[in-house]
């Protein structure tokens, strides 16, 4: 998903912080942007639940119709739907990259995959749509780890503020992580009410 839209103003639109530059701006002007944006807006039921799904997507930058297939897949699943589609996200490779502290934001970790920077299991995987399995062990590759951004994220430059997840076992000094299990929806650090994202595609 390569977006056009400036990222501070995307994360002003929805309402989230989707990049560390971005928090600043949004801290500033909470507010969508444009001449309107401080105007008083009527919500329909619909606008709300297309929001919600809107800003689950933009947190994983994926497309509707990659959104729709986590969907599809989730209703599958045991449990609740909504738990079930953000676990199924986030065991996107790309998301796990980011997770790990290995990228400062899910634009970065997808790009690292794209170019090939990273192995799963000793195997180059070049899809930031992957579905990481639990056991999974992810590394950069032998050749990509004197690079700078990497060379930035062994020393726990993107590890930002947060913990690490704590299904995730990581080494930034060897650039590596393993998936120990699958993640529980209160332990996934996204912004979002997954019901809503659920009554938006069962409307």
């Amino acid at each position: 998903m390569n977006q056009k839209r400036p990222k501070v103003k995307k994360s002003r639109a929805l309402g989230i912080a989707l990049t560390p530059k971005a928090v600043k701006y949004f801290e500033a002007r909470p507010y969508p942007p444009g001449e309107h944006g401080r105007g008083r807006k009527q919500n329909s039921d619909y606008k709300v639940r297309l929001l919600e799904k809107q800003r689950l997507r933009a947190q994983y930058d994926i497309s509707e119709r990659q959104m729709a297939r986590a969907y599809d897949r989730a209703k599958k699943a045991e449990g609740k739907t909504g738990e079930a589609l953000v676990v199924e996200l986030e065991r996107r490779l790309d998301a796990l990259v980011l997770r790990s502290g290995i990228a400062r934001t899910i634009y970065q970790a997808r790009q690292m995959v794209v170019h090939g920077h990273i192995e799963v299991n000793g195997a180059k995987v070049d899809k930031p749509s992957f579905r990481v399995r639990p056991d999974d062990v992810i590394t950069v590759r032998e050749r990509s780890r004197e690079k700078v951004p990497f060379q930035i994220a062994r020393e726990g430059g993107y590890a930002g503020e947060g913990e690490t997840p704590r299904y995730l076992q990581v080494n930034l000094k060897a650039l590596a992580f393993r998936l120990d299990r699958d993640p529980n929806r209160k332990e996934i650090p996204v912004i979002c009410d997954e019901q809503l994202v659920v009554e938006y595609y069962a409307r």
